[in-house]
């Protein structure tokens, strides 16, 4: 879709008063059009159930998800049983610098694809209007969480208010005109995948449904049929239902096969549940699958006992509990009084607006608040919105970056708890991971690769050799996984956390990574084969390469995960042996080097990037989200990682941007992060995959790969809070990399490693005021600029400072 460019206007501005409350009250994208393309449509979700609403007045259109329906089953844990054998071989290639081979025989070590992310189906709600809409209007107001669409038709105003509730596990939408019985509609529903509809009842309908043995994923074309339904494999396939109820004050509501069928009323809400036979990434999902029916019936007859308002009442509660625990004005976050589609092509035309970078990192918060709830799956590359069969990528967890960018935001905005279904997925993987590291490595531990899925797949993808290694062949996703279950600890200190759930994965993971090292010809330890992933390298002969030894990135990890497990040890006051073990391993670990144009190294030799501007910049994982490079601690390797973001440009695929804005923050230099921001949020309409220039937002603010992948939205929030606050170098570092475009402000509830929450207030650039509250009272330092203090604080205790760091 194109967007027509608009040039900068003047417009007034509402003397309103400018305070954090208003602010925080003000948080809707709205527009004065409908939706026309999936990305104009505007999200709602309660982490298990998912739509996205496109606000049209004469056939609404509503995409579905559910958050567990998957195709296939679980994973194929020794789909290639050869692959062991091959990597001697690889080895030995590699330390003759035989790349070309190494690589080849790489593909030997290859498993299966991963399984895909499904949508569930489409709520059409047909009216039979006979003029067009007048006075239209749509919002999302993400500070209740609900969606609203309003318009007029011969003078009768219609609206449509619809949310997702986690307290009562159903979607509502309330229809409602201002003039007595002028309510007329058809709703049904519809599905990409197999789907009966039947009526439930007099005023229900039911959709059931299975899902396919397979699907390929969307960059696979080799198979005539990439879609397969396998009726007779009752461990592949799982069943869905969803229900769709009506209840009415007046008028008449009739059901059939075709829909619902409302006449002459005024108000009527449809309630609409949904559910899998998923029943847990190691159990059969047809034969061993929970009952779905039950499940959905269950959800929607609860529900349907209570009317919207107290539906809602509950909702907003659970809703905001999680979303006001942060509050942010940027400027005093300036009210325009502008549709945000238009806002955003003023901003992306050069104007200034902190109000929408504000939105912006509150939008974020609340798409991870709708997609990620405690005891459900992660979030995906499409968080839970995906209207498409075979969806970009699988939609599925991507592990090389995407999945873990998705939860960085999730401890330091304040929504701790949003973290679990990652920790509970990392255990999952840690079970399939343990027979791949077994099967395909004889490693000990637990190993994952480039991509996992509901099933916790495991394997290095890439159907058994048709895969790029420069991908599918990356064997550190448990490290790096591992760090997710430090980080949870860092905020909160859980000890019993660490003790049973994080400590032993991490030991793991560490153990997997024991065997992997082995000693290069100096005496180091070094990963063979080792890729940058996607990446591509020219060495000294000129020849093109992926796979070598001892890439950045892998020394990085692992020295991360070592570096963890080490202090993990020490406060758990367990395993001397071990961690004596790895501190005498991560001080063989191949060190990082810089190269002869002064950048970070990214291979074990000095060699050129195929392409200089590459969208990965894995090398400078110490810089984020490790902890290795920082410019206090480290400022030469800090300005060698400088020098290759310089190198590397500022453009790229949305998610790219998005770790560029920590990057950059990580090094201090907020107006770069800041510049970055205003590159991701600028407006896109491209459908299609562009590695180089199609970053940025759709005009829905979901972030473009392009296409559309959630990871940049989750992303640029963590970039923005590293600008307010960090605290991976062992102490609170208050505005470290502030622009100088935000010349006051204020944020409440961020919190930092230890265990603290941070409130602060700025004006002209400088700190003026914060508040440091302990959630369960221990000590740390403070630094402000080159001020730096420590502080002492008991359980619950807070502690009041000004702009010198003086109480």
């Amino acid at each position: 879709m194109q967007f027509v460019k608009i040039t900068l206007f003047a417009f007034l501005v509402a003397l309103l008063p400018l305070t954090s409350i208003y602010a925080q009250q003000d948080l809707k994208l709205w527009y004065q059009q409908p939706a026309t393309i999936w990305t104009d449509a505007l999200p709602v979700g309660n982490g298990r159930l998912g739509a996205m609403v496109y606000g049209r007045a004469q056939e609404e259109l509503i995409h579905l998800n559910e958050e567990t329906l998957w195709s296939g089953g679980p994973a194929n844990l020794n789909p290639n049983p050869e692959a062991p054998k091959y990597l001697p071989q690889i080895r030995e290639a590699l330390f003759k610098e035989d790349y070309k081979t190494a690589a080849e025989l790489c593909k030997k070590m290859q498993g299966l694809y991963t399984e895909s992310y499904l949508p569930l189906g489409d709520l059409i709600i047909k009216h039979n209007f006979t003029a067009e809409p007048t006075d239209y209007y749509r919002d999302l107001d993400i500070a209740n969480a609900t969606a609203l669409t309003r318009f007029k038709i011969n003078g009768t105003q219609y609206t449509r208010e619809i949310l997702a509730s986690a307290s009562d596990q159903v979607i509502l939408i309330r229809l409602r005109a201002d003039k007595k019985g002028q309510l007329n509609f058809d709703a049904t529903t519809k599905s990409l995948i197999n789907f009966k509809n039947a009526a439930g009842g007099p005023n229900e309908l039911v959709m059931k449904g299975k899902a396919p043995s397979h699907v390929d994923p969307n960059y696979v074309n080799y198979n005539p049929e990439p879609v397969i339904y396998n009726a007779q494999d009752n461990c592949r396939g799982m069943r869905y239902e969803l229900r769709l109820k009506a209840k009415n004050k007046d008028g008449k509501v009739t059901a059939d096969a075709t829909g619902l069928h409302v006449t002459n009323a005024t108000e009527v809400v449809l309630y609409i549940s949904a559910a899998t036979s998923f029943n847990g990434f190691d159990k059969c999902p047809d034969k061993d699958g929970k009952d779905e029916s039950a499940l959905a019936q269950g959800y929607l007859n609860k529900a349907y006992t209570k009317d919207f308002d107290s539906i809602r009442k509950a909702h907003v509660k659970d809703y905001q509990g999680y979303f006001n625990r942060v509050s942010l004005s940027l400027n005093n976050n300036p009210p325009v009084n502008t549709p945000t589609l238009e806002q955003l092509m003023r901003y992306t035309d050069g104007a200034s607006d902190p109000a929408l970078e504000a939105l912006y990192f509150q939008y974020g918060r609340y798409l991870l608040i709708s997609s990620s709830r405690p005891g459900g799956i992660p979030a995906n590359l499409q968080g839970i919105w995906n209207p498409i069969l075979r969806a970009p990528w699988s939609s599925n967890f991507t592990t090389n970056i995407n999945v873990q960018m998705n939860y960085w935001p999730a401890e330091m905005v304040n929504l701790s708890e949003l973290h679990t279904p990652l920790v509970d997925f990392i255990k999952n993987a840690a079970v399939t991971g343990k027979q791949t590291a077994q099967n395909f490595y004889q490693a000990k531990g637990w190993a994952v690769h480039h991509n996992s899925d509901i099933w916790a797949t495991s394997n290095p993808v890439g159907d058994l050799g048709k895969g790029d290694p420069s991908w599918a062949n990356w064997a550190l996703g448990s490290p790096w996984l591992s760090q997710h279950l430090w980080e949870h600890y860092s905020y909160t200190n859980d000890q019993n956390y660490l003790k049973n759930t994080a400590y032993p994965l991490m030991k793991e993971a560490a153990l997997f990574c024991l065997d992997w090292l082995v000693e290069d010809k100096n005496g180091r330890l070094v990963t063979a084969p080792a890729s940058s992933p996607e990446n591509i390298f020219i060495d000294d002969k000129g020849q093109k390469g992926s796979i070598s030894i001892a890439t950045t990135m892998d020394m990085e990890i692992i020295w991360d995960l070592f570096t963890n497990v080490i202090e993990a040890s020490e406060k758990l006051g367990t395993d001397a042996d071990f961690r004596k073990l790895i501190i005498d391993k991560r001080a063989k670990l191949f060190p990082l080097q810089i190269g002869k144009k002064g950048n970070l190294q990214e291979w074990y030799r000095d060699w050129e990037d195929e392409d200089p501007h590459h969208r990965h910049v894995s090398h400078l994982f110490g810089l984020h989200p490790g902890r290795q490079i920082s410019p206090i601690n480290t400022p030469e390797f800090a300005n060698a990682a400088r020098k290759t973001l310089e190198m590397r440009g500022d453009e790229g695929t949305g998610w790219s941007i998005a770790w560029k804005i920590n990057f950059w923050a990580r090094l201090h230099d907020g107006n770069h992060a800041y510049k970055l921001i205003r590159n991701l949020l600028r407006l896109t309409g491209v459908e299609g995959t562009n590695y180089a220039k199609g970053g940025g937002s759709y005009s829905n603010l979901f972030c473009a790969h392009p296409p559309f992948q959630i990871d940049g939205n989750f992303g640029g929030v963590s970039g923005m809070g590293e600008m307010l606050v960090q605290s991976q170098a062992g102490f609170i570092h208050l505005l470290p990399a502030i622009p100088d475009v935000w010349k006051e402000g204020k944020v409440t509830g961020m919190r930092a490693r230890g265990g603290f929450e941070v409130d602060m207030e700025w004006k002209n650039n400088k700190l003026v005021a914060t508040t440091i509250r302990s959630i369960n009272g221990t000590s740390t330092q403070v630094r402000y600029g080159d001020k730096v203090i420590d502080l002492n604080l008991k359980p619950g205790q807070s502690k009041k400072l000004n702009g010198n760091l003086e109480g």
